[in-house]
C-alpha cells in the first residue's frame, strides 16, 4: 500500500511539474496549500526530493523549489523509491534490497514469491512508464 509520504511527495511533484520551469521559485507555503500537504511532512519530503535531484531549491524571500529536470523525465516510480525504498512487497524480490524470507524452505518453488515478483515487474513498468509529464497530460484530459 502506498503510504501518506508518497501520497505527498507525488502530489508536491505533480504540482511542481506544472509550474513553468524557467520561472520564479514556488514557495513550499504555495506547493503545501495547492497540494494539499501539510508543511512539517513537506519541508522533509522537498528535502529527500532535493538530494535525490529531482528538485532544486532558492534561499531567500524569492526562495521556493522548482523542477531540476523536466517533467518527462521524472517518473512516478523514481518518486517512490527515494521516499519508501524498494517498490516489490516482500523482500525476497526486491532488485535493490533482496533478503531471503526467514520461513521460506525453497525460495525457487516458493509459489508467494513467483506471484510477489510479477507484481513487482508489473508495478515497476507501470509506475516507471509513467512520468510527471503523463500526469499532467491525463489531468489536462479530464
Amino acid at each position: 500500500m502506498l503510504t501518506q509520504r508518497s501520497r505527498y511527495a507525488l502530489r508536491a511533484m505533480i504540482f511542481l511539474a506544472g509550474q513553468p520551469i524557467a520561472g520564479a521559485p514556488t514557495p513550499m507555503n504555495r506547493i503545501a496549500a495547492q497540494a494539499n500537504v501539510p508543511r512539517k511532512f513537506l519541508e522533509l519530503i522537498l528535502a529527500d526530493l532535493r538530494e535525490a535531484g529531482f528538485i532544486v531549491s532558492t534561499r531567500g524571500k524569492a526562495g521556493g523549489y522548482r523542477m531540476a529536470r523536466l517533467p518527462h523525465l521524472i517518473s512516478l516510480g523514481e518518486i517512490i523509491r527515494v521516499i519508501e525504498g524498494p517498490l516489490a512487497l516482500v523482500p525476497c524480490v526486491s532488485r535493490t534490497a533482496y533478503r531471503p524470507c526467514a520461513d521460506c524452505s525453497d525460495e525457487a518453488s516458493c509459489a508467494i514469491r513467483i506471484a510477489m515478483a510479477r507484481v513487482r515487474d508489473e508495478t515497476a513498468r507501470i509506475l516507471d512508464g509513467t512520468s510527471l509529464a503523463d500526469t499532467q497530460a491525463e489531468a489536462l484530459a479530464a
